[in-house]
Protein backbone atom coordinates (compact mmCIF):
# COMPACT_ATOMS: atom_id res chain seq x y z
CA UNK A 1 0.00 0.00 0.00
CA UNK A 2 0.96 3.53 -0.55
CA UNK A 3 0.55 6.79 0.62
CA UNK A 4 -0.80 9.99 -1.45
CA UNK A 5 0.42 13.33 -1.07
CA UNK A 6 -0.47 16.63 -2.91
CA UNK A 7 1.14 19.76 -1.69
CA UNK A 8 1.23 23.46 -3.19
CA UNK A 9 4.17 25.96 -3.38
CA UNK A 10 6.93 22.99 -3.41
CA UNK A 11 8.89 25.86 -5.20
CA UNK A 12 10.86 27.26 -2.25
CA UNK A 13 11.34 27.21 1.53
CA UNK A 14 9.60 25.30 3.93
CA UNK A 15 7.62 24.04 0.72
CA UNK A 16 10.61 22.95 -0.98
CA UNK A 17 11.83 21.20 2.15
CA UNK A 18 8.58 19.23 2.64
CA UNK A 19 8.56 18.24 -0.78
CA UNK A 20 11.90 16.98 -0.32
CA UNK A 21 11.07 14.78 3.09
CA UNK A 22 8.02 13.48 1.66
CA UNK A 23 9.74 11.62 -1.46
CA UNK A 24 10.08 8.53 0.10
CA UNK A 25 9.41 5.09 -0.60
CA UNK A 26 5.92 4.15 -1.40
CA UNK A 27 4.97 7.97 -1.61
CA UNK A 28 3.15 9.06 -4.39
CA UNK A 29 3.69 12.97 -4.17
CA UNK A 30 2.01 15.44 -6.82
CA UNK A 31 3.34 19.01 -6.13
CA UNK A 32 1.75 21.91 -7.26
CA UNK A 33 3.31 25.31 -7.98
CA UNK A 34 4.94 27.95 -10.12
CA UNK A 35 7.92 26.54 -10.94
CA UNK A 36 9.40 22.94 -10.91
CA UNK A 37 12.21 21.37 -9.36
CA UNK A 38 14.98 18.87 -11.46
CA UNK A 39 16.60 18.23 -8.36
CA UNK A 40 13.31 16.87 -6.80
CA UNK A 41 12.90 14.26 -9.58
CA UNK A 42 16.52 13.59 -8.82
CA UNK A 43 15.86 12.88 -5.65
CA UNK A 44 12.63 10.74 -6.29
CA UNK A 45 14.23 8.41 -8.69
CA UNK A 46 17.12 7.73 -6.14
CA UNK A 47 14.03 7.29 -3.39
CA UNK A 48 11.94 5.07 -5.57
CA UNK A 49 9.37 7.86 -4.59
CA UNK A 50 6.27 8.40 -7.76
CA UNK A 51 6.75 12.29 -8.00
CA UNK A 52 4.53 14.67 -10.24
CA UNK A 53 5.02 18.53 -10.68
CA UNK A 54 2.19 20.71 -12.44
CA UNK A 55 4.17 23.88 -13.41
CA UNK A 56 0.53 26.03 -12.15
CA UNK A 57 -0.09 29.42 -11.10
CA UNK A 58 -2.45 29.14 -8.09
CA UNK A 59 -4.19 32.78 -9.04
CA UNK A 60 -5.88 31.12 -11.40
CA UNK A 61 -7.14 28.13 -9.54
CA UNK A 62 -10.25 27.37 -10.96
CA UNK A 63 -8.20 25.44 -14.01
CA UNK A 64 -6.43 23.42 -11.38
CA UNK A 65 -8.89 22.77 -9.20
CA UNK A 66 -10.40 21.26 -12.33
CA UNK A 67 -7.45 19.31 -13.58
CA UNK A 68 -6.86 18.35 -9.90
CA UNK A 69 -10.55 16.46 -9.88
CA UNK A 70 -9.86 15.09 -13.53
CA UNK A 71 -6.30 13.60 -12.29
CA UNK A 72 -7.92 12.31 -8.76
CA UNK A 73 -10.83 10.18 -10.87
CA UNK A 74 -7.73 8.86 -12.97
CA UNK A 75 -5.86 7.12 -9.89
CA UNK A 76 -6.22 3.56 -8.42
CA UNK A 77 -7.42 5.38 -4.92
CA UNK A 78 -8.43 1.84 -3.39
CA UNK A 79 -4.79 0.84 -3.84
CA UNK A 80 -3.54 3.80 -0.96
CA UNK A 81 -3.44 3.52 2.58
CA UNK A 82 -3.53 7.28 3.00
CA UNK A 83 -4.08 10.25 1.02
CA UNK A 84 -3.19 13.91 2.28
CA UNK A 85 -3.45 17.61 1.05
CA UNK A 86 -1.20 20.32 2.10
CA UNK A 87 -1.90 23.44 1.21
CA UNK A 88 1.25 25.31 1.55
CA UNK A 89 1.48 27.86 -1.32
CA UNK A 90 1.12 31.76 0.10
CA UNK A 91 1.87 35.11 -1.43
CA UNK A 92 2.64 38.29 0.49
CA UNK A 93 2.63 41.45 -1.38
CA UNK A 94 3.98 44.47 -0.80
CA UNK A 95 4.39 45.74 2.78
CA UNK A 96 2.51 49.03 2.70
CA UNK A 97 -0.28 50.04 4.19
CA UNK A 98 -3.85 49.03 2.42
CA UNK A 99 -4.34 52.80 0.87
CA UNK A 100 -1.08 52.19 -1.28
CA UNK A 101 -1.40 49.09 -2.02
CA UNK A 102 -1.73 47.86 -5.99
CA UNK A 103 -5.31 46.14 -6.60
CA UNK A 104 -4.15 43.43 -8.30
CA UNK A 105 -1.55 42.35 -5.38
CA UNK A 106 -4.11 42.24 -3.60
CA UNK A 107 -6.41 40.09 -5.25
CA UNK A 108 -3.65 37.40 -5.96
CA UNK A 109 -2.70 37.02 -2.40
CA UNK A 110 -6.42 36.67 -1.33
CA UNK A 111 -6.70 34.23 -4.32
CA UNK A 112 -3.56 32.16 -3.68
CA UNK A 113 -3.80 32.10 0.14
CA UNK A 114 -7.24 31.53 0.53
CA UNK A 115 -9.20 30.75 -2.39
CA UNK A 116 -6.73 28.47 -3.59
CA UNK A 117 -6.94 26.14 -0.56
CA UNK A 118 -10.58 25.95 -0.19
CA UNK A 119 -11.21 25.04 -4.26
CA UNK A 120 -8.52 22.42 -3.64
CA UNK A 121 -9.61 20.80 -1.02
CA UNK A 122 -13.31 20.75 -2.14
CA UNK A 123 -11.88 19.08 -5.28
CA UNK A 124 -10.22 16.46 -3.09
CA UNK A 125 -12.20 15.73 -0.68
CA UNK A 126 -15.23 15.50 -3.65
CA UNK A 127 -12.95 12.76 -5.32
CA UNK A 128 -12.08 11.09 -2.03
CA UNK A 129 -15.34 11.11 -0.60
CA UNK A 130 -15.95 7.20 -0.67
CA UNK A 131 -12.31 6.16 0.50
CA UNK A 132 -12.11 4.24 3.46
CA UNK A 133 -8.31 4.83 4.27
CA UNK A 134 -7.81 7.92 5.97
CA UNK A 135 -7.75 11.48 4.96
CA UNK A 136 -6.27 14.63 6.12
CA UNK A 137 -6.11 18.16 4.96
CA UNK A 138 -3.11 20.18 6.16
CA UNK A 139 -3.94 23.85 5.98
CA UNK A 140 -0.36 25.91 6.49
CA UNK A 141 -1.48 28.93 8.41
CA UNK A 142 0.48 31.88 10.19
CA UNK A 143 0.76 33.38 13.75
CA UNK A 144 -0.24 36.61 11.69
CA UNK A 145 -4.07 35.43 10.79
CA UNK A 146 -4.12 35.39 14.64
CA UNK A 147 -2.63 38.92 15.28
CA UNK A 148 -3.03 41.98 13.31
CA UNK A 149 0.06 43.33 11.83
CA UNK A 150 0.32 47.56 10.25
CA UNK A 151 0.82 46.88 6.24
CA UNK A 152 0.02 43.42 5.87
CA UNK A 153 -3.65 43.27 5.70
CA UNK A 154 -3.97 41.07 2.71
CA UNK A 155 -1.68 38.12 4.13
CA UNK A 156 -3.14 38.44 7.75
CA UNK A 157 -6.67 38.16 6.19
CA UNK A 158 -5.64 35.57 4.16
CA UNK A 159 -4.51 33.45 6.61
CA UNK A 160 -7.41 34.49 8.83
CA UNK A 161 -9.48 32.94 6.67
CA UNK A 162 -7.57 29.91 6.13
CA UNK A 163 -8.39 29.16 9.62
CA UNK A 164 -12.01 30.20 10.01
CA UNK A 165 -12.19 28.02 6.78
CA UNK A 166 -10.75 25.34 8.40
CA UNK A 167 -13.09 25.46 11.48
CA UNK A 168 -16.29 25.24 9.23
CA UNK A 169 -14.74 22.52 7.46
CA UNK A 170 -13.70 20.49 10.41
CA UNK A 171 -17.65 20.74 11.48
CA UNK A 172 -18.46 19.84 8.03
CA UNK A 173 -15.96 16.53 7.81
CA UNK A 174 -17.16 15.36 11.23
CA UNK A 175 -20.46 14.73 9.95
CA UNK A 176 -19.15 12.27 7.31
CA UNK A 177 -18.72 8.50 8.12
CA UNK A 178 -14.88 8.33 6.84
CA UNK A 179 -14.91 12.61 7.27
CA UNK A 180 -11.13 13.90 7.17
CA UNK A 181 -9.30 14.96 9.81
CA UNK A 182 -8.27 18.46 8.91
CA UNK A 183 -5.96 21.33 10.82
CA UNK A 184 -5.02 24.67 9.95
CA UNK A 185 -1.23 24.82 11.51
CA UNK A 186 0.78 27.74 12.25
CA UNK A 187 4.94 26.58 11.13
CA UNK A 188 6.53 28.88 13.47
CA UNK A 189 8.94 31.73 12.40
CA UNK A 190 11.23 30.38 9.69
CA UNK A 191 14.08 32.18 7.54
CA UNK A 192 12.75 31.88 4.09
CA UNK A 193 11.92 34.53 1.61
CA UNK A 194 9.04 35.62 3.59
CA UNK A 195 11.27 36.99 6.51
CA UNK A 196 13.70 38.71 4.29
CA UNK A 197 11.45 40.86 2.82
CA UNK A 198 9.77 41.36 6.23
CA UNK A 199 13.24 42.71 7.24
CA UNK A 200 14.30 44.49 4.13
CA UNK A 201 11.15 46.41 4.12
CA UNK A 202 10.83 50.58 4.67
CA UNK A 203 10.30 50.95 8.52
CA UNK A 204 8.52 54.10 7.61
CA UNK A 205 5.45 51.97 5.93
CA UNK A 206 6.10 48.89 8.13
CA UNK A 207 6.21 49.72 12.33
CA UNK A 208 7.51 45.71 13.03
CA UNK A 209 10.04 46.05 10.75
CA UNK A 210 12.99 45.97 13.98
CA UNK A 211 11.28 43.31 15.48
CA UNK A 212 11.78 41.01 12.51
CA UNK A 213 15.41 42.54 11.97
CA UNK A 214 15.78 41.23 15.29
CA UNK A 215 14.84 37.93 15.48
CA UNK A 216 17.28 37.20 12.75
CA UNK A 217 19.90 38.93 14.68
CA UNK A 218 19.15 37.26 17.91
CA UNK A 219 19.44 33.17 16.06
CA UNK A 220 15.26 33.03 16.64
CA UNK A 221 14.48 32.13 12.90
CA UNK A 222 13.73 28.33 12.07
CA UNK A 223 15.42 26.47 9.26
CA UNK A 224 13.38 25.83 6.30
CA UNK A 225 14.20 22.18 6.63
CA UNK A 226 13.29 22.03 10.32
CA UNK A 227 10.27 23.64 10.09
CA UNK A 228 9.35 21.41 7.37
CA UNK A 229 10.19 18.72 10.06
CA UNK A 230 8.10 19.85 12.54
CA UNK A 231 5.06 20.56 10.21
CA UNK A 232 5.42 16.58 8.46
CA UNK A 233 5.64 15.13 12.28
CA UNK A 234 2.19 17.06 13.30
CA UNK A 235 1.06 15.44 10.25
CA UNK A 236 1.72 11.89 11.31
CA UNK A 237 0.33 12.93 15.06
CA UNK A 238 -2.50 10.30 16.89
CA UNK A 239 -4.24 13.29 17.39
CA UNK A 240 -3.73 14.98 14.30
CA UNK A 241 -7.18 17.03 13.86
CA UNK A 242 -8.41 17.51 16.92
CA UNK A 243 -7.84 20.68 17.32
CA UNK A 244 -8.80 22.75 13.82
CA UNK A 245 -6.27 25.46 14.49
CA UNK A 246 -3.27 24.85 16.20
CA UNK A 247 0.93 26.08 16.47
CA UNK A 248 3.59 23.60 16.17
CA UNK A 249 4.83 25.43 19.11
CA UNK A 250 2.13 24.19 21.06
CA UNK A 251 4.85 20.61 20.68
CA UNK A 252 7.37 22.08 22.39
Amino acid sequence: MSHLFILTGASRGMGLSMAEQLIAPNHHLLCISRHTHSSLAALAAQKDCLLEQWSLDLSDVQPVASQLTHWLSALPLLTYESATLINNAGVIPAIVPLSASDPLELARALRVGLEAPMLLTAAFLNATLTLQCSRKVLNISSGLGRRPMASQAAYCAAKAGLDHFTRCLALDESRETNGAKVCALAPGVIDTDMQTQLRSADPDSFPDQTGFAQLKQSGQLTSASQAAKRVLEWLQRPDFGQQAVADVRDAQ
